[in-house]
């Protein structure tokens, strides 16, 4: 063992009357690793819920939208063969869009009514996926009574207080014409399907109607956009920017990263905010580390000299008071990362930490630590320890052994 090592080790281990010095060790110690263990656990909370939320949007939306500027899409199934023939292209369904009216007894709530082609949606959306009751194939059959049908979302039916099979009523801005002008529509739907997205913005404020039923509840003639899917989420952009040149300028795209910017800019904004401010723990840390490797030199100056008479080096010296500091820094490191992604690990496999679904989307707050932002903690602090020790040990190394030995 390098007899820097040695000694690093030794002072590290104070004796009675260096008790002082050995505490403030300890707290340096404790300091790295709750600095450590607070900014892994921060930044696993603010990953975690964005790739939460990321995941829960993209998969109750397509990954990009196209329509058609003009007359609108007047050829939709040859748009969607010539979707469909695009690169990284796994599935592509039209829809049309509204707003509506839906009560069930006393029971009433604003909803966007989404037409769909049950058979394509699955292509591109989860929401077939997620049904707890019912299915969507429902929407394209027509029931015994004859009322079309409707799936909508679990915290809906828990406001509505229906269940599949109950009956709901569905008014829209766009009816028939009458001698006074245009009239509200109005139309009995029946309830096929529940589902549940995990997102209250689509639990709560979708209903899922046939193509044909939409069209008929919205007085329109053509379906408003087509739904697109991509094998990876993350080339939506490239896809959306292929599909513009392959269909022409008349079509527009937009893809999920887009429609969602703002959010996804504020969640990174506000990562890295948490970061920096836990980061300042960190650096009280280190002033911690300073301040006991000061003491420890005016406490070993006497040694200091020894040794320099004896023939060791400046650098040696220095070597010494820098392994103490990293040592610090390296056990204080260590047990922190350890413990943040011991907390994180608990806290995401029990669900621990429950927030209200209406105001975060999500019922639950998740944790994911990444391989590179531990890594970049773990490196962080170990450099800002070790930089903590660069002015003590310079110090240490200029001491002059006459001017340590005169009064001893």
């Amino acid at each position: 063992m390098p007899f820097e090592l040695f000694l690093a080790l030794r002072y590290l281990v104070a004796r009675r009357k260096q008790a002082f010095l050995s505490l403030i060790s300890v707290i340096s110690t404790i300091g790295v690793a709750v600095g450590v263990m607070a900014l892994i656990i921060a930044l696993a909370l603010m990953t975690g819920l964005q790739g939460e939320l990321r995941d829960r949007i993209v998969g109750a939306s397509p990954h990009i939208y196209v329509w058609k500027v003009g007359d609108g899409l007047t050829d939709l199934r040859g748009d969607i063969a010539r979707i469909r023939q695009v690169p990284r292209v796994t599935g592509a369904s039209p829809i049309l869009l509204g707003k509506a009216l839906v009560t069930a007894g006393e029971q009433q709530a604003f909803i966007t009514v989404k037409g769909i082609e049950p058979s394509t949606e699955g292509e591109v959306t989860d929401v077939g996926a997620r049904m707890t009751k019912g299915s969507l194939a429902a929407l394209a059959s027509q029931p015994e009574e004859g009322l079309a049908g409707i799936a909508i979302g679990q915290a809906l039916a828990d406001q509505l207080r229906v269940d599949v099979g109950d009956t709901v009523t569905l008014m829209t801005p766009e009816g028939p014409l009458s001698p006074f002008g245009p009239t509200m529509g109005s139309r009995r739907l029946e309830v096929v399907g529940v589902y549940s997205l995990g997102l209250y913005e689509f639990d709560a404020a979708y209903g899922f109607v046939s193509l044909p039923t939409a069209q008929r509840l919205l007085a329109r003639d053509r379906p408003d956009f087509i739904q697109v899917r991509v094998d990876d989420m993350y080339a939506a952009p490239a896809v959306a920017a292929d599909l513009v040149k392959r269909l022409g300028g008349l079509y527009v795209t937009q893809d999920w990263a887009q429609m969602n910017q703002s959010l996804f800019s504020a969640l990174w904004l506000e990562k890295m905010a948490i970061s920096i401010t836990i980061g300042l723990i960190v650096m009280v840390a280190a002033l911690n580390i300073v301040a006991s490797l000061v003491l420890l030199v005016m406490e070993k100056s006497r040694d200091i000299a020894i040794l320099k008479t004896m023939g060791a080096g400046a650098r040696s010296i220095t070597a010494v008071f820098m392994l103490q500091g990293l040592i610090i820094g390296a056990i204080g490191t260590l047990v922190g990362a350890t413990s943040g992604l011991l907390v994180t690990w608990v806290l995401d496999r029990y669900k621990l930490i429950r927030v209200p679904m209406d105001v975060y989307q999500v019922a639950y707050v998740p944790f994911k630590v990444q391989a590179d932002d531990f890594v970049l903690v773990v490196l962080a602090a170990l450099l800002v320890c070790f930089l903590a020790t660069i002015y003590p040990s310079r110090q240490a190394s200029r001491l002059d052994p006459a001017q340590a030995l005169r009064y001893q």
